[in-house]
């Protein structure tokens, strides 16, 4: 069978493949398909361009808010890094090489920039000093000569880095907590013990049989966690790679061990630097759950490393309910009071005596409480402050902006007026509107309860959004007129830039011009629809299309419907819109927005995202980008995923952008699960589906998966009404299955996939299944993103296309065929559907805090 549109290549060009039988898609070749497939594939060099982009620095500034680094980044890692050998113990994936967590994220370069009174950047300074090949992160780096980590400080002044240890024999333990700074002249780090040899042995022969009991009858119930402990062996190893030996070490050199040797998992000085909170984990260990829920000892230490006494030792909590809201007894959640020198509280946020919010919420009610109470007044009523539905994004007031302190913390910001004795705080709100979010900034009296909107996005063109306080670095009271705020803006077309707002002008200085990754992109139309399913619940969703695209005069085109399922407790919670449609999309974060842009670009495609928003006891419909579906009636699942399917579809037909028979679905988790779930009883509305990384047998994740939190034994027809699996004898469409092959989330095994196809080919479905090699949940390398990009662009150009309409979704025998030549001239120029992806990585995104890189002196950062 020959196919336009895709054609072997060597993989001599380089292209990050990584064998010799790569190949790459073409506008202009054909080439022979080999449904076994051979090798990773690549898609089309406009796709490889917009994947292979290099992405935009992420930003950290200083505690004095006078310099700001670039940290840079490079695109998508080779497979050769998630090949390394890694250890999976308890819930965690250790790298044994390096003794860390394995696959983490790093950095490439940092570039250092001063802010000059007029908000605008100097000149670039690189940091200098680091090995050459430097990978760093936010807590260490490490290179190519040594697989161990290594601690460095960084002079941002002089622009230098320099190792903190002068021992060549001292390495950092980050497998849990890695180091914190104690004062402005020392650390205190969890590193290896120096006394450590190499790891346990596994036995050529047990020393006997594996066992687990439970003769006293206790009620274990648990979700399907993965990668846990198995025998003892396994709780060995976990030992030795987890053990930490605990160093105090100042910037001139000197280092002091202190305590014993020990699981650390937290370390926390106070506020007054006099103390340090330290938490460790201890057996026994369990072969049910993962490291979380260990026995945990919560310790109170002198900053200089004497033990003072124990806070709390919880027990092993295997117990804990599926139930939502259920957690662990005893105490929980300890951390210092930010404003205060040195007290211990358990879950409040603070501003000072006067006041401190506490929430409260309950999952199974949606009910959201925040309190305000006076700390310092023991006269002073608590009240609440805010009361509504956790699912009510229009009613969301915000949430109040932070201030650095003197002792580095970070308290609730109090705001002055001039000539006004009150009381007011800055509320940061996304501004969750039926047009789409509009964030704002408000100024809120706590006593009156009064706001003054004091600013918000552009409603036209730009989406923006308020990131952080630039006038907290000096003691005292900040007044509204003298204030100064981190701001990000962007639209459909333009990258997001940051700018710094100053009151009472609101002047906006740009920061950044960081360059657009996508060019080819900057044309490409977004817009957001709205439509209402059958039973009245109104939906929203986000529709790509090609420039300069007319339905009237181009006619309909091939589509992707890519949703994600979700649940909520009100119909008209379920109608909301949540998301901007004037904001910037990456599309290289996933695999699935990049071949998107490519085909709604070259004109070949529209694309709908239906939203995550989720519907309740309603359960019913789609919204913006995920879909709707109930909580503890699942018992209604297939039949609201189905309507909210059906509106979804008539609504594009009706605008005339959507071929009525060339609508493909899919989705990724819980999205995929949706997919198999509409071509088996929805197999009227779509011509085939990409299901990527889902389950399908709800059988295999009994006690609870998603918000459901009923067992199978107490709901056995749900379970198996929803499985997929049960109805693989109705799915008659084409459905590819994607899946990672070290797949780690709970309830998404990579059997679940293994097991549908099979019972999809056992009835003699037309289905195809890729196992990508060291994946998990979510694709991260090279070569896997772009071989799921093949074939997302292969699967959907074959059988939703160029398919043979009129026996497609009959005879399952005749996807062999070459349709290409029954389309109209118009339709053989067009290309396979797209999608919309998945939420985006806030990580990568948005700009990370200052405290999460670890500045302490305002130019000393840790590496």
């Amino acid at each position: 069978m020959r196919f336009r549109n895709v054609v072997p290549v060597n993989a001599s060009e380089n292209d990050g493949a990584s064998n010799g039988d790569a190949r790459s898609s073409s506008s202009t070749t054909d080439y022979e398909d080999s449904s076994a497939g051979n090798g990773y594939c690549l898609p089309p060099r406009e796709i490889r361009d917009i994947v292979d982009a290099p992405p935009l620095p992420t930003l950290s500034f200083s505690p004095n808010r006078d310099k700001i680094l670039f940290l840079k980044r490079r695109s998508l890692p080779p497979l050769a890094e998630l090949a390394r050998p890694e250890e999976k113990l308890a819930g965690v994936r250790i790298d044994g090489k390096c003794n860390s967590r394995s696959r983490m994220s790093y950095y490439t370069g940092i570039g250092i920039y001063q802010i000059m009174d007029d908000g605008t950047l100097g000149p670039e300074k690189e940091l200098s000093g680091l090995p050459s090949g430097a990978k760093i992160n936010f807590l260490t780096w490490r290179t190519g000569r040594s697989s161990m980590l290594k601690v460095w400080v960084a002079d941002i002044e002089a622009g230098k880095a320099r190792p903190l240890f002068e021992a060549p024999d001292i390495f950092l333990n980050a497998v849990f907590d890695n180091f914190v700074w104690v004062n402005n002249s020392t650390l205190l780090v969890c590193t290896i013990p120096l006394s450590r040899g190499g790891p346990p042995k596994k036995p050529l022969v047990p020393s006997g049989p594996k066992i687990q009991s439970n003769e006293q009858k206790d009620i274990i119930q648990t979700r399907t966690y993965q990668d846990l402990l198995k025998d003892e062996y396994d709780e060995d190893l976990f030992d030795y790679y987890g053990t930490s030996q605990l160093l105090l070490v100042t910037l001139d050199g000197s280092v002091k061990p202190i305590g014993s040797p020990a699981i650390y998992t937290s370390l926390d000085p106070s506020p007054d630097e006099k103390y340090i909170m330290i938490s460790s984990m201890h057996r026994p260990y369990s072969f049910t759950v993962p490291c979380g829920r260990f026995p945990r000892k919560v310790d109170l230490w002198s900053a200089d490393g004497k033990f003072l006494r124990e806070l709390c030792d919880l027990p092993l909590a295997e117990d804990i309910p599926i139930t939502h809201n259920s957690v662990r007894r005893g105490k929980r959640s300890i951390h210092w009071r930010a404003d205060k020198p040195s007290t211990l509280v358990w879950g409040i946020s603070w501003c000072d005596d006067s006041l401190a919010l506490v929430y409260e919420s309950w999952y199974r009610t949606r009910r959201l409480r925040t309190w305000i109470i006076s700390p310092g007044c023991e006269s002073a009523t608590p009240r609440i402050l805010f009361d509504r539905s956790s699912e009510d994004v229009y009613s969301d007031p915000g949430s109040p902006m932070l201030r650095k302190t003197s002792i580095g913390t970070y308290v609730i910001a109090k705001i002055k007026k001039e000539s006004d004795e009150g009381t007011y705080l800055l509320l940061n709100g996304s501004g969750a509107t039926p047009q789409g979010n509009i964030p704002f900034l408000d100024l809120f009296d706590i006593n009156t309860g009064n706001k003054e909107r004091i600013w918000e996005s552009d409603k036209e063109k730009y989406y923006e959004t308020v990131v952080a306080l630039m006038c907290d670095q000096d003691e005292g009271d900040i007044y509204v007129n003298q204030l100064r705020v981190l701001t990000s803006k962007e639209s459909k077309t333009e990258n997001t830039q940051y700018f710094i707002l100053s009151w009472p002008e609101k002047k906006a200085t740009q920061v950044t011009n960081f360059p657009h990754p996508y060019p080819q992109l900057s044309s490409l139309k977004k817009e957001m629809i709205r439509y209402q399913r059958r039973d009245g619940v109104q939906l929203t969703a986000t529709l790509y299309l090609p420039p300069d695209y007319d339905p009237a005069r181009d006619g309909p085109l091939p589509s992707l419907m890519w949703s994600y399922p979700g649940e909520f407790k009100s119909k008209d919670a379920a109608g909301q819109a949540i998301e901007n449609f004037l904001s910037f999309k990456s599309p290289a974060n996933t695999s699935i927005p990049s071949w998107i842009a490519y085909k709604a670009l070259t004109g070949q495609s529209n694309v709908l995202g239906q939203s995550y928003r989720k519907c309740p006891t309603y359960l019913k419909g789609y919204r913006n980008s995920k879909l709707v579906i109930p909580r503890i009636l699942m018992t209604w699942y297939v039949e609201q995923l189905v309507a909210s399917a059906e509106a979804a579809v008539e609504e594009v037909i009706r605008r005339g952008v959507a071929h009525p028979d060339k609508i493909a679905v899919g989705g990724h988790s819980y999205g995929a699960f949706m997919t198999a779930n509409l071509l088996a009883h929805a197999p009227h509305l779509f011509c085939c589906g990409i299901a990527r990384s889902g389950a399908y047998n709800r059988t295999l994740t009994p006690f609870g998966f998603q918000n459901e939190d009923r067992t199978l034994w107490e709901a056995v027809d749900t379970y198996v009404e929803m499985s997929p699996f049960i109805s693989a004898n109705k799915i008659k469409k084409p459905i590819l299955l994607i899946h990672g092959e070290e797949d780690n989330n709970p309830g998404t095994l990579t059997m679940q996939s293994d097991r549908f196809y099979n019972a999809l080919k056992g009835h003699g479905a037309l289905c195809r299944l890729v196992i990508l090699p060291f994946e998990s949940h979510g694709y991260a390398a090279r070569e896997s993103v772009m071989h799921v990009l093949w074939e997302t662009d292969r699967w959907l150009q074959k059988y939703c296309v160029t398919a043979n309409l009129s026996n497609a979704s009959v005879d399952p025998n005749e996807h062999e065929e070459d349709a290409s030549s029954s389309i109209s001239d118009r339709e053989s120029k067009v290309g396979a559907a797209g999608g919309v992806a998945e939420q985006p990585d806030h990580e990568i995104d948005k700009i990370h805090t200052m405290h999460r890189y670890n500045w302490y002196d305002p130019e000393q950062l840790i590496l």
